[in-house]
């Protein structure tokens, strides 16, 4: 019968889960003895402020959908992480919730050293924002060091446009530029990241006329996931990469740009340059 109760109703059995998986006391409510562990619907109810009888109604498939405030209220009273958020909007209303946008700048060890292990491939990760939060050694020698700007002038857009040696390296920078400002626009507002945004782009309009008039055009772009990045590089000449910019698992704010060398010669004189320049600490 329970198997068939939670076939018949998903959304109740994942709520009934989470549920009996939060320890009492941890919420202030009473410790004494309990016939199933976890919190009672009620005290659920009463943290997310609906009415008890909504909330059973819920865990037994009864009262239709419920609204996406609703959910919202729940999933904060579970305590529920922004995977198991979403989770429960699928189950409830058969769609994710509303991008709520949290930049938590940094990376973790183990990213990095996912970065380090990409050598010579330049690899950095960006925020939704296209904040620089981390890079690799390759990054620093074929791309630019980060290490010595301050973390809010570690922003790709702000590179481009306001850092004369980024014209030189490329090899059309107004077409590079023009598709940049459409991917970044489609990104921000697929992370609900708008406000956010706001600052840098007034700034951005303010210091560049380049930027004012691309932005002005309202152009949207779908994201580089996959292309082919010349550059110029003051040492070591043109270059081609293979540039590929994937979502890393767990951090809706954070996706890793790979600029892979598209030739084995490449990837060698990338590799010799790499090597025989002085290591510095990036910070």
């Amino acid at each position: 019968m329970g198997e068939h109760l939670a076939t018949e109703n998903p959304l109740g059995s994942y709520l009934r889960d989470r549920r009996m998986k939060l320890d009492p006391a941890a919420f202030g409510f009473p410790p004494e003895r309990r016939r199933t562990p976890g919190l009672r619907r009620e005290e659920v109810a009463q943290r997310a402020n609906i009415s008890p009888t909504w909330y059973t109604w819920l865990e037994q498939g009864r009262g239709g959908a419920p609204s996406a405030d609703v959910l919202d209220r729940i999933s904060r009273a579970l305590m529920l992480t922004e995977v198991e958020r979403e989770h429960l909007f699928l189950l409830g209303l058969g769609r994710p919730p509303e991008v709520r946008y949290q930049e938590n700048e940094g990376v973790t060890p183990r990213l990095q050293r996912v970065l380090d292990a990409l050598d010579p491939s330049p690899a950095l990760i960006r925020t939704a924002t296209w904040n620089v939060v981390a890079w690799n050694r390759a990054a620093t020698v074929m791309l630019g060091d980060y290490g010595p700007l301050p973390p809010h002038q570690r922003n790709v857009l702000r590179i481009i446009f306001l850092d004369p040696r980024a014209r030189t390296v490329q090899s059309d920078w107004e077409s590079m530029a023009r598709h940049v400002v459409g991917a970044f626009r489609v990104e921000a507002a697929r992370a609900g990241a708008a406000a956010e945004v706001a600052p840098l782009v007034d700034e951005l309009c303010r210091l560049s006329p380049e930027f004012r008039t691309m932005w002005a055009e309202n152009d949207v772009r779908g994201g580089q996931h996959e292309a082919v990045k010349h550059i110029r590089h003051p040492v070591l000449g043109p270059l081609a990469f293979e540039y590929s910019a994937f979502s890393v698992d767990g951090r809706t704010d954070l996706s890793m740009v790979v600029y892979n060398p598209a030739t084995p010669a490449d990837a060698e004189k990338i590799r010799a340059q790499v090597g025989s320049t002085p290591r510095r600490e990036e910070t």
